[in-house]
This record gives structure tokens, C-alpha cells and sequence, in this order.
């Protein structure tokens, strides 16, 4: 069987995360979402995503093909009922598609989602195609809060998954356990003088990571591979670290996806940040209104600020975005890609992609040849090459961000 993960029209609620990477690619607890269903499924994934992102994430067509909904989260059971679906059946839940199962012809000529097979689907436009209600329960990620919201839940299933029948590392005496059987540390891990509160949550701490002394932890968290999390750093989970990334300071209820710093004091909390990006010292965000309503949040498909439905909602931020020293993000706040913000104040609660500057003495477009400049060298810090497919994704998300960067204060 050739399993295809596909992006559905959740992709573009999903934004900024969902700009430089298919929404299979995003972290939620302790694996991304494809290595969960790789996981799952005992076997590799290929992607159905947008044209521009399809050279670095190709899709793999076969004579017998399901594809999965990249949005909805794996269980065992919803699994089983993905592989017993016959040719020309899918899987549905409510308004939204799990599942279909299709042979090659009906792959003919796709190039990307809005081409795709799946559009007809949702829109049932594919005669002869059975609809089998699915009423197993499910996790499934619609807005990027929805990835902190549900992390705890997505910590605790990966953990099962990925710990069972396998022994942890055994920590030194230097460390406070509590509720150690709930704690798995991966070989090469390093960790003296740290307390760690398992009680609450299971505690994941991935291979090569870093744990140093006075870090006091509360679960569920994970702290994935060669991740470090710097003197006297406080966590309340559910937290997750992606790998390749330094965090200090107090961090709650957040998802940093992977190759990310915040390395020094200041607030993080109920936020998401992506990939490359960096917080300046004393960073901060509000994550509840001194009003206690409900936080309003950008949405790039209605294009205007919707309710949450939460009322501790922090900070959203795209890939390579940075910050510098004592920046105050505002309840709530979306920092689209390759924003460079810098100076004082609180910023505005929507800062597109590819800006520089800040809300007191406005915006200029960040110059997309020095922002890829910037990015080289920062790949290069990590002994990695920014390829040219990745630098097409850039000059392609500049382009889509156009309009949004219209919609704020320039300055001349």
C-alpha cells in the first residue's frame, strides 16, 4: 500500500507554520505529525501539498494509494479502519475528510491540492466514491493554538509510542525525580542537578539533549534530540522543544517545532515558534488579557482577527522570524516568516512576513536577498546548506505575503 499524507483546507488556517512546510512536517508532542503516522503505519509517507512546496516534499504515486488527512492525528484504531477502506471509499467525519483510498488514474496530473482529488472530494464531486462515517475518536488540528492546546494529550500518546518495551537511561543521583517511571531519557542525554516533575505528565528527553543545572521541569514535556535547555530554566508543560534548539527562562504550554533559541530569561507562554528562529534577551509575551476575554487571533483565510476560544493565548511565529532584546508580543500576537522586529514597546498583534521594524516607527519589506543572506548563515551555523529548493520556498512565501504587508503601517 502507498500512503499519501495530503494538506486539506486546513492548510491555509494553519498559517504561518503551514507557509514553508506541509502540514505533516508540524511537531505536536513529541513527534511530527508524519512520523506519527509512519510510526503507526510501519511504512513511509509521501506528501500532496502546494506546487511550490512539492519539490522538497515530492509526493510518490502508486497502483494502490491511501491518502490520510495530514491534519488529523493517528490512533490504532482509526489506523485499522484506514487500511480496511476499499478502492473508491473514504473515511469522513463530520464536515471533513480522514481518509480515501483511489488508484493511480485518479493521481493523473496533480500538482498540487487546489488540483488535486481532494478538493473534489470536499466539495463531493467525485461520483462514485462511498462516504463511510468515521465516529472513532480523534485528534485533529485546525488553527495553529490547536498544536499547544492539544500537545498534552499528543505527549502522552507519543510517549506510549515510542518508550514501550524499551528501558530509560538511568539519571545520577545529582537529579530530583518525582514520578520517575513516567520519565524516558534517550542514551547520550546529559542531565545533572535538574528536578523534574513527572507526576503530572510524562517527561521525554530525546538523544544528545542537554538538561543543565537548576532546571526545574513539570510534565508532560518533551525535550527532543540534541536540544538544550540552559541554566535555571523553569517549564510548566505540556511543553515540547523541537530538537536542535536552546531554550531558557520560564516557558508554558508551548511548541517550539525544532532549530529554534530562546536561549535567556523571558516569558514564553501557550505560543507556538517554528523552525530558525530567535528571541532576543528578556523576550516576553502576554498569553491573557488584563480584561480576561477571549483572545482574538489573525486568520489568513477570513483575513481579518476570530476568536480563539481560549482565554491564555500567546505568541504564533513563522519560520527564520526574530526578535530582539526585551521585545513585548501582545495576547495572541502572529508573526508571519522572515519578520526581523526590533525596538521597544508592544508590538501589533499581526506582523506579516517578510517585515522589519516595529509598531512605534513602522515597517519597511524586509529585502528578501538579505533575508536569504541572513538564513545561509544561519544554516551554516549548524553545519547545514540552505538549498536552492529552500531558497525557491522563501522567494515563493515573499510573493504570497505580498498583500498582507499592505494591510500595516510602512514606514517611507
Amino acid at each position: 500500500m502507498n500512503y499519501i499524507l495530503f494538506d486539506d483546507s486546513t492548510r491555509i488556517d494553519l498559517f504561518p507554520l503551514t507557509f514553508t512546510r506541509p502540514i505533516a512536517e508540524i511537531r505536536l508532542g513529541i513527534l511530527t505529525i508524519r512520523e506519527k503516522w509512519e510510526k503507526h503505519l510501519k511504512a513511509e509517507t509521501s506528501t500532496l501539498t502546494e506546487k511550490y512546496l512539492g519539490k522538497k516534499y515530492p509526493i510518490v504515486k502508486s497502483s494502490n494509494n491511501i491518502l490520510i488527512n495530514a491534519s488529523v492525528l493517528p490512533t490504532k484504531e482509526l489506523v485499522k479502519a484506514i487500511n480496511e477502506l476499499k478502492p473508491d471509499q473514504s473515511l469522513v467525519c463530520k464536515d471533513y475528510i480522514i481518509a480515501l483510498h483511489i488508484i493511480e488514474k485518479d493521481l493523473e496530473d496533480v500538482n498540487s491540492i487546489d488540483a488535486s482529488i481532494v478538493e473534489d472530494v470536499e466539495n463531493h464531486e467525485v461520483e462514485g466514491l462511498e462516504e463511510i462515517e468515521c465516529n472513532l475518536p480523534h485528534l485533529k488540528i485546525n488553527y495553529p493554538w490547536d498544536i499547544f492546546a492539544l500537545n498534552g494529550q499528543a505527549i502522552e500518546d507519543d510517549f506510549k509510542l515510542i518508550t514501550q518495551g524499551r528501558k530509560s537511561k538511568v539519571l545520577s543521583d545529582s537529579n530530583k525525580l518525582i514520578s520517575e517511571e513516567n520519565i524516558f531519557v534517550e542514551q547520550g542525554a546529559k542531565i545533572e542537578c535538574a528536578t523534574i516533575n513527572a507526576s503530572t505528565g510524562p517527561v521525554y528527553i530525546g538523544k544528545n539533549a542537554e538538561i543543565m543545572e537548576g532546571c526545574v521541569i513539570r510534565g508532560p514535556f518533551a525535550l527532543c534530540d540534541n536540544s538544550t535547555l540552559k541554566m535555571a530554566a523553569k517549564i510548566y508543560g505540556p511543553t515540547t522543544i523541537g530538537p536542535h534548539s536552546k531554550v531558557g527562562g520560564e516557558v508554558n504550554n508551548s511548541v517550539i517545532l525544532g532549530y529554534s533559541n530562546k536561549a535567556h530569561d523571558g516569558f514564553l507562554g501557550n505560543s507556538v515558534l517554528g523552525e530558525w528562529i530567535n528571541l532576543g534577551a528578556d523576550t516576553n509575551n502576554s498569553n491573557l488579557k488584563t480584561t480576561y476575554d477571549e483572545v482574538k487571533v489573525w486568520n489568513y483565510t477570513q483575513e481579518k482577527f476570530i476568536p480563539s476560544g481560549l482565554h491564555f493565548c500567546g505568541l504564533i511565529m513563522g519560520d527564520h522570524s526574530k526578535c530582539g532584546i526585551n521585545t513585548m508580543f501582545n495576547t495572541g500576537t502572529v508573526v508571519g516568516v522572515n519578520a526581523n522586529i526590533v525596538g521597544h514597546g508592544f508590538q501589533r498583534n499581526f506582523i506579516p512576513s517578510f517585515s522589519w521594524g516595529n509598531s512605534i516607527t513602522g515597517y519597511t519589506t524586509y529585502d528578501i536577498d538579505k533575508a536569504i543572506e541572513v538564513a545561509k548563515n544561519v544554516y551554516n551555523r549548524r553545519n547545514l546548506e540552505l538549498t536552492q529548493i529552500d531558497i525557491e520556498i522563501l522567494k515563493s512565501v515573499f510573493e504570497l505575503t505580498f498583500s498582507y504587508r499592505k494591510k500595516v503601517r510602512f514606514s517611507k
